[in-house]
């Protein structure tokens, strides 16, 4: 075992295949371009892992997300107008949450 592994606590360590779907468009009014990684994985109950590649942030979204006002704005650094185009591409794309026992 690695020495530097002793100090650690892990909770989880896990691997699994998933699937990433890589798109890019500019939004209609904004006209900002939209560089993202969409990634399905059995985690999450259901949401989806949305990275935009170009600011480096990270968000796990599900459509309650999308409905929280203000979320996108603040998660990923956005103006309204952008925020609703980016909302509008995610809704078709991220799934209902689902929660298990």
């Amino acid at each position: 075992m690695n020495e530097q592994h002793h100090d650690l606590d892990f909770l989880s360590d896990s691997t699994e295949s998933t699937s990433t779907r890589f798109v890019t468009f500019i939004g209609n009014a904004s006209l900002k371009r939209f560089d993202l990684a969409v990634t399905t994985t059995n985690r999450f109950y259901g949401k989806k892992l949305v990275t935009d590649l170009q600011n480096g942030k990270t968000a796990i979204l599900g459509t309650d997300d999308l409905e929280e006002e203000g979320y996108l704005e603040h998660v990923f650094g956005l103006s309204e107008e952008e925020s609703h185009e980016l909302k509008s591409f995610l809704y078709q794309v991220v799934g209902e949450a689902y929660f298990t026992d």
